[in-house]
């Protein structure tokens, strides 16, 4: 690292290291175990909710937190209180809430339909309990009580998430999806939209599952859910990778049916399941991440993260390519703006597909931008924020946001060589 990188490596260790217990909530209301918040307990915003994918990635920079500690698990209660609170409201349907607080479902109140005609939590926390588990083997038993409503949980994305015809899974419509205001989905038809975001959470979920199986030590079920992430990685492959541009794309489902009937196109009817949307998103990317892309494909892709006209800037990656029409960078909160900004945790997705293909120059630049990014904020003004301009760095909105900004230990964990805490 250059001597400016490491020095803001030092000032985030030492913010992060005293500051990360503010992020901890104890049991309260209908929330029955101790959890992790997005922010201090002081900030405006979001200081008492518990999300679903924000906490997923908070216990992951927390399990860094954990090795840097020495393994003393300070902060495990509150990792699993996490995933207890949200299987303690997971209905018997397996329909599992995005957001709660002690009060209640955060969401829910916002909508004037039932809550189960739209998005649900999205597919991590079986992935957050293999984090923890792969942590924690010898006390597992924890997770017994809670497969029963896990395998619930998933099997409501296959029965009300997913398409047929192509066994990929979709978005119900563009409610609290993640990547706010992804235009893939953003504005778009209810279900049409298969999403290579949410296809990649679903294969790392499913092996996840599996892996969960096999401690638990039921090597049928391991295998069936294993099976069923290879068929996924296969539709994943066929669907949305688009070879002429070399990565990956959301898919359209709103397509018309075929009507036998109908004289017009009865020729030549379509023979073609869903359509690619050659949107270029971060998210084009986290098949890396999954773990679902040839090295082949990797490379490919690397080529245009290195690209300066679309991905590549100061800050490390843009959320939208520079050169969509749909790019910008304006401040919202609702929905949050990923049509463009640089957010901690596209950065440390990226990062950290880059690091399982082996492409670790490119992982080290990343990593050494994001330390820059967070170190230079720190320094001017005394914390973190949700998301930044590509180029100049500057914050954009959210004064205090931390949550899965602190995934940036585990990139200097890595960057110094040191024990590297990572996703599921």
């Amino acid at each position: 690292m250059e001597e400016r990188t490491a020095w803001y490596a030092e000032m985030l260790k030492k913010h992060i290291y005293s500051s990360c217990g503010s992020m901890t909530r104890k049991a309260s209301g209908q929330l029955k175990y101790p959890y992790i918040a997005p922010t201090s307990e002081d900030s405006p915003y979001y200081s008492y909710n518990l999300w679903d994918w924000d906490s997923w990635l908070a216990g992951v920079a927390f399990a860094q937190l954990d090795a840097d500690d020495g393994g003393k698990g300070k902060y495990l209660e509150y990792e699993k209180g996490c995933v207890l609170n949200f299987m303690d409201l997971c209905c018997e349907d397996g329909y599992m809430p995005i957001c709660v607080s002690p009060k209640g479902d955060v969401l829910a109140g916002s909508l004037k339909r039932d809550i189960r005609s739209t998005n649900m939590h999205k597919p991590v926390i079986a992935q957050q309990i293999a984090s923890i588990v792969r942590r924690d083997t010898v006390q597992h038993e924890w997770v017994k009580p809670l497969v029963r409503k896990l395998e619930a949980f998933t099997g409501r994305y296959y029965s009300e998430f997913r398409h047929e015809e192509t066994g990929l899974f979709f978005w119900k419509d563009d409610f609290a999806v993640g990547v706010d205001n992804d235009p893939s989905v953003f504005y778009r038809p209810k279900q049409s939209c298969g999403s290579i975001y949410l296809n990649s959470l679903m294969i790392r979920e499913l092996k996840a599952m599996g892996y969960i199986m096999e401690m638990l030590g039921d090597m049928g079920k391991a295998n069936a859910w294993r099976l069923k992430a290879d068929e996924l990685i296969k539709a994943v492959n066929e669907y949305c990778w688009d070879e002429r541009d070399g990565i990956f794309y959301s898919v359209d489902f709103a397509l018309l049916p075929v009507d036998s009937s109908d004289w017009l196109h009865s020729g030549a009817p379509r023979d073609y399941p869903c359509m690619i949307m050659r949107i270029d998103s971060w998210a084009g990317f986290i098949p890396m991440w999954a773990g679902a892309c040839t090295r082949e494909q990797a490379e490919r892709m690397v080529l245009k993260l290195r690209d300066t006209r679309t991905f590549a800037c100061r800050g490390g990656v843009r959320t939208l390519s520079k050169l969509e029409k749909m790019y910008d960078l304006r401040a919202s909160n609702n929905p949050s703006n990923w049509r463009g900004p640089v957010w901690g945790i596209s950065n440390y997705m990226v990062f950290s597909g880059l690091v399982k293909y082996g492409f670790y120059d490119e992982a080290r630049k990343l990593a050494e931008k994001t330390v820059d990014l967070f170190g230079r904020d720190l320094e001017i003004n005394g914390c973190l924020h949700e998301y930044y301009h590509p180029d100049t760095c500057e914050p954009i909105v959210t004064h205090g946001f931390e949550n899965w900004n602190y995934l940036v230990l585990n990139m200097i964990a890595w960057l110094e060589g040191r024990k590297y805490a990572d996703t599921f």
